[in-house]
């Protein structure tokens, strides 16, 4: 039985997307989160630079690209959520299992993200606040051991959780508007600032005296750095980065419209994403260099080094202010795309009111978010099978339920839809004039996508190295 509005009694038409650059920026809102900052640039620069990316492109050809390709014709196709498009395309019941898989993934991840999001948004209102200027006063050391001291306090009592219900709150605000009047408006506006101020940031720490040094790290292509290890970090990232395997990809898919070109999109957002992260990386390591630190990634790099390093600059405080706005914006469009993936399923599978799915899943998403990353200010030390909660979900999520849920898209597409079916949605009917590509696609889909993503579950669980 179809929803009904409830004024008109009339059925509800599903929402979409307005135009294709809408669908880009809220898809590329999707993949861009704060692996862009803190792990793809230094993981590229340890893993010899512009080798790394070039094995990293490949692994989004023939990995990356046909799962979202995949989970794309699975929304879009059925106009359905991640659970519910088994049922519209009539595939035996096993197959939901990939929806809850997917909805369990999104849930577990925006548990954990949502407090590290909360992070940054407080080291926006620290750097509004000027509370980083001191710092351009120390000695490096000083200055060094100041700022971890600023990421504690930042973590100690009550404070963490206020900002992760500030974060949680903007997203509930933006999805309670629904896809045209929340997360379209929302992400065609903060996209093209996170666009400028990257790339404001980037070329302000181009003209640094480590500027060289950054550029090497990053761009040189030195080929001796690519181990066994290596390649299959750059394969992993490839399918983890670009937020897939969780149906984020398939619910963003159902609003897009029929006219909306899938391939042309799907290539878009990939390699747009690599740009992000580059520049990313751009941004920040000609600064680390200028003052003779040495490179990290994870979260010490951004709560740590970057606000040392950038308030040395002169007008470093502002330039401050802006990565960790640029920040805020990619956390928050990674929380959008994750939020809604529960909030469809229960506004389609259950017929509940989106104010009220949106209000569930949020207050959902911070009080076991608070349990997650910070239980000793409310609930005590909480462990299961030795693991912290946010061990243990990071765990479930990275290394069982995404590349297995990723795996089961894949083969259900490939061996168990129909060929001509898939030929007409990437084509959009024959309007489309790809279809060598959508061949290319389905053999890679078949034969070499499966045999990747198999080698990624067996690396994330520690089964096979190289």
């Amino acid at each position: 039985m179809k929803r009904r509005n409830e004024e008109t009694g009339l059925p509800l038409k599903r929402e979409t997307f307005s135009t294709s650059l809408t669908v880009f920026f809220a898809t590329l809102g999707s993949a861009v989160g704060l692996g862009n900052i803190w792990k793809f640039p230094y993981m590229t620069g340890m893993n010899g630079g512009g080798a790394f990316i070039l094995v990293y492109l490949l692994f989004v050809l023939l990995l990356g690209i046909p799962i979202m390709l995949s989970e794309f014709y699975l929304g879009r196709k059925t106009r359905s959520n991640a659970v519910g498009v088994f049922d519209k395309l009539k595939a035996h019941r096993f197959w939901k299992i990939i929806g809850y898989m997917g909805l369990l993934s999104a849930l577990l991840i925006m548990f954990f993200y949502s407090t590290v999001a909360g992070w940054v948004y407080a080291y926006v209102f620290r750097a509004l606040k000027g509370d980083f200027r001191f710092l351009k006063n120390l000695g490096l050391e000083e200055a060094r051991a100041a700022s971890e001291g600023i990421f504690t306090d930042t973590l100690t009592g009550v404070s963490p959780m206020i900002w992760q219900a500030v974060a949680v709150l903007v997203v509930a605000v933006i999805l309670i508007g629904g896809v045209k009047k929340g997360i379209e408006r929302v992400t065609k506006t903060l996209m093209p600032v996170l666009l400028l101020l990257i790339i404001i940031s980037a070329v302000r720490a181009l003209t640094l005296p480590g500027a060289g040094q950054g550029l090497a790290f990053l761009m040189k292509a030195d080929f001796s750095a690519l181990t066994g290890s290596s390649i299959l970090a750059a394969m992993g990232l490839a399918f983890f980065k670009l937020s897939l395997g969780m149906g984020t990809m398939v619910t963003y898919g159902s609003y897009f419209n029929k006219d909306n070109n899938l391939m042309g999109t799907s290539f878009k957002v990939a390699f747009s994403d690599v740009a992000v992260s580059m520049l990313a990386g751009l941004a920040i390591f000609p600064v680390v260099f200028t003052f003779n630190l040495a490179p990290e990634g994870g979260p010490g790099l951004l709560f740590q080094t970057i606000p040392l390093v950038f308030s040395m600059l002169p007008f470093g405080n502002v330039l401050l202010t802006a990565f960790f706005v640029l920040t805020a914006i990619a956390s928050t469009t990674a929380m959008l795309s994750m939020v809604e993936v529960p909030i469809a399923i229960l506004t389609e599978e259950l017929k509940m009111k989106r104010r009220l799915a949106v209000i569930l899943t949020t207050s959902l998403m911070f009080l076991v978010g608070v349990l997650t990353t910070h239980p000793d200010a409310v609930f005590g030390t909480v462990e299961v099978a030795g693991k912290n909660l946010f061990d243990l979900f990071d765990y479930l999520s990275s290394n069982l339920l995404l590349p297995l849920g990723g795996l089961l898209i894949t083969l259900f597409v490939a061996y168990f839809t129909k060929k001509e079916s898939i030929r007409e949605e990437l084509t959009n009917g024959g309007e489309i004039g790809n279809g060598k590509f959508v061949d290319a696609l389905l053999f890679v889909l078949k034969y070499i996508t499966p045999v990747l993503l198999i080698i990624v579950f067996l690396n994330a669980l520690g089964i096979l190295s190289l």
